[in-house]
């Protein structure tokens, strides 16, 4: 585990206590985006399946798939993003949902345990997860790449994987799924533009990401996104840049 990582992990469960990471609120566009992940990963879902969503924050987006498969057990190391995810929950209860506080590098259960493994925008452990995934079953993981936002980190001059060649994260994973055991590994790429219809959108996902650290501790950081807003604003909504990849790994 690299110090970004452990840094990442230490912002992530401070937002978690504080107010669950509720992205639900927040409104954004996306133009260009692939298939949301779990739609992806519907392919592999079955009325008898077992699925494990790792880093499963708030849960609104694996809650999608609760209906497709016999057990769905959501994960995350913040006890303030499970509490969130049994909030959204107990709105729309689902009898074969269970969401834990939990780290990806620990996972509390037994050998190859179950059939589909996802994991959005989140770390996870390549040993771990090939240890409790039945042989033949899937993983399926979406990731944010080094060059997302990098015209808003520009304009900072400060930004998450600041310097980090592209491609960085998505190798150092296609090695660690090799070196686990997974075979049948398969990755790709994308661009996409994202509008956030508000100021206070941008505002909230820069407060509770590291996309630029310590946003707001920095004389001039308020000033700056307004002078962004102002620059970037469309009739669509306030444009940013995101870079995305997917990986599949089959046990």
């Amino acid at each position: 585990m690299t110090n970004q990582d452990v840094n990442d992990m230490k912002l992530y469960d401070r937002v978690g206590r504080l107010n669950g990471w509720d992205f639900s609120r927040v409104r954004c566009l996306t133009e260009g985006a692939r298939p949301d992940l779990y739609v992806e990963a519907s392919c592999w879902m079955r009325p008898e399946s077992l699925m494990l969503d790792i880093g499963t924050g708030g849960g609104e987006a694996a809650l999608q798939a609760a209906d497709r498969v016999r057990l769905l057990v959501g994960i995350d190391r913040s006890a303030g993003m499970i509490d969130s995810a049994k909030a959204h929950l107990a709105r729309v209860p689902r009898p074969g949902v269970r969401f834990l506080q939990m780290a990806a590098e620990e996972l509390v259960f037994p050998e190859a345990f179950f059939d589909l493994i996802t994991c959005r925008h989140a770390p996870f452990s390549a040993e771990e997860t090939y240890r409790v995934l039945a042989p033949g079953g899937v993983f399926v993981t979406q990731q944010v790449g080094e060059g997302d936002k990098n015209g808003l980190k520009a304009f900072f001059g400060r930004g998450q994987s600041a310097g980090i060649e592209p491609g960085t994260l998505l190798r150092r994973y296609e090695r660690e799924l090799s070196a686990a055991g997974f075979r049948e590994i398969e990755w790709g790429e994308w661009d996409a533009a994202e509008y956030y219809e508000r100021y206070e959108d941008l505002l909230f996902l820069l407060l509770h990401t590291p996309i630029i650290p310590d946003f707001g501790k920095q004389d001039g950081d308020e000033e700056r996104l307004r002078q962004y807003v102002e620059r970037y604003g469309t009739v669509r909504g306030i444009r940013t840049s995101a870079s995305r990849f997917r990986m599949k790994a089959v046990k």
